[in-house]
């Protein structure tokens, strides 16, 4: 009587499982648990409630080895559902695992695509502050230039100034050459 007593405990057991997974989509056990405690649990609390049944102990026997043979094929049928999930679940680590490999490579792309784009991008700084600094020393180079030029002009204006006080000079003291020989040559004559 306590393997019955204990027979009935599992069936609530296996409904009160069966409540907690999504009413949606039972899975192929539950439906066989669901069929079987419709179906044997009367038999089960009837057996268990009186003993003194007019069952014999061939149909005893017989009940038996039903409920033994329907446990082997639950038992099978779990396994079977545990062994859907487990290559469910080795499918979708496969597939993660090579979506991951495929992801590593394209990361690894873009990181090389990444270094040539920073080569790229100092090299055309390097050669724009080459430009600049070249830009920058011709500027310079025109400026001493444009100094020095500067610096000759103000020299020639000057010594313009002294080459016109020159020529005046020079033009006075022809008129007073002229002025001197004019006398010379009227005293001697």
């Amino acid at each position: 009587m306590s393997s019955l007593y204990t027979r009935s405990k599992e069936f609530t057991r296996n409904r009160k499982s069966q409540s907690d997974s999504p009413p949606a989509s039972p899975s192929p056990t539950a439906k066989t648990l669901r069929v079987s405690s419709i179906f044997y649990l009367p038999m089960l609390e009837s057996g268990g409630s009186n003993p003194t049944t007019s069952d014999s102990y061939g149909d005893r026997a017989s009940a038996r080895a039903r409920r033994e043979a329907r446990e082997a094929r639950l038992a099978t049928l779990t396994s079977r559902v545990e062994e859907d999930s487990n290559r469910d679940y080795k499918k979708l680590y496969e597939s993660a695992l090579t979506e991951n490999q495929k992801l590593k490579t394209k990361l690894q792309e873009a990181q090389l695509e990444l270094a040539d784009i920073k080569s790229k991008l100092e090299k055309v700084a390097q050669q724009k502050q080459e430009k600049t600094s070249d830009r920058s020393s011709v500027l310079e180079m025109e400026k001493r230039e444009r100094r020095a030029l500067e610096r000759k002009m103000s020299e020639m204006e000057e010594e313009m100034k002294v080459l016109t006080e020159l020529k005046s000079d020079n033009q006075r003291l022809k008129d007073e050459n002229g002025a001197l020989i004019r006398v010379i040559s009227k005293l001697s004559k």
